[in-house]
């Protein structure tokens, strides 16, 4: 039979091991792609001058987001290549309810 003092220390032990075991959060790694249409088109793109290129780099052209009530641009920038995949950059498609935003993303 264990002593009181014993019984103790284990609880406390295992109270320790648990409260560890709860606060651990693996990342996430499953992507997620919301839409959500909305009624009003995207302006015309902006014109950007594209920077000479930089080895290992692929120009992501800027873009139109829906920030909330309103369309804010996003202005272009070098993201890093990946070697195989072809950068798709964002953009505005007009559904059956409204206008949806596709993001950028790299394919085969």
């Amino acid at each position: 039979m264990l002593s009181i003092t014993r019984k103790l220390a284990l609880l406390a032990a295992l109270g320790v091991a648990s409260a560890g075991a709860m606060s651990y959060a693996p990342t996430a790694t499953a992507g997620v792609d919301v839409s959500v249409g909305i009624g009003v088109a995207p302006p015309p793109p902006r014109y950007e001058v594209v920077p000479p290129p930089r080895a290992g780099y692929v120009w992501a052209p800027g873009y139109w987001h829906w920030d909330g009530g309103r369309h804010v641009w996003m202005g272009g920038a070098w993201v890093r290549a990946r070697p195989g995949y072809v950068y798709h950059q964002p953009h505005w498609e007009h559904a059956r309810d409204g206008w949806r935003m596709h993001n950028g993303y790299w394919g085969r």
